[in-house]
């Protein structure tokens, strides 16, 4: 795969929130595919605080918190929420042609640029590819306190898991877990963790379809 990949997504979260939606946790450590969550509890803030990643030609990207890593990719199993791997990691910017600047100069990947609306509201998206998952920036919707402050920084936001059965999914986290829905991406189906989790990312669960990796 060419351009950088991620090892280590640093998540202001207790480990036992993890587990309890259906992860396997050892001690602060959870592998998910080839990434390391690092659950640190919530004295750095709220959600995705910082990561690290392999191969950047800069950690200057556009105010993410961002260190370098020449570890080896994770070799994380199956979760018995049914998770085998990252799918999409989600950056909010409220400037995102200067966002796709920042991270092609440091030696991104960028598959496509879309334009569309999404359920969350965002009307543009960018694609990198970084290893096995997709590192999707969105254009943060209009009226949110991300998009007020158009000077502001990129912010890791949220990620989304590939599971192989949603339904499993659904039955390990019960009332936790939305009812799945259509995704932008053809073919697929996408269910959100409620907020009642108390997981501090927006976390979601996607099924396979032909539309899990763009290219």
């Amino acid at each position: 795969m060419s351009g950088p990949t991620v090892d280590e997504l640093f998540i202001a979260d207790e480990p036992a929130a993890w587990r309890a939606a259906g992860f396997e946790v050892a001690g602060d450590l959870c592998e998910v595919g080839t990434v390391r969550l690092r659950l640190e509890g919530p004295g750095r803030g709220r959600g995705i605080v910082a990561w690290s990643v392999r191969g950047a030609r800069s950690l200057e990207l556009d105010g993410l918190a961002t260190a370098r890593s020449v570890a080896d990719p994770a070799a994380g199993g199956r979760h018995p929420n049914g998770a085998v791997r990252v799918d999409h990691l989600v950056v909010l910017t409220p400037a995102l042609d200067r966002t796709v600047v920042a991270l092609r100069a440091a030696g991104f990947d960028l598959r496509r640029m879309r334009d569309g609306a999404t359920p969350g509201g965002s009307t543009r998206q960018a694609f990198f590819r970084m290893g096995e998952l997709i590192l999707e920036c969105v254009a943060a919707p209009e009226g949110t306190k991300i998009a007020g402050d158009p000077g502001g920084p990129a912010r890791l936001w949220g990620i989304s898991f590939l599971a192989e059965e949603l339904d499993e999914t659904g039955a390990a986290l019960g009332e936790l877990l939305g009812e799945p829905r259509d995704a932008v991406q053809p073919g697929r189906r996408i269910a959100t963790v409620r907020g009642e989790a108390g997981l501090g990312p927006a976390v979601a669960f996607m099924s396979p379809g032909p539309g899990a990796i763009p290219v």
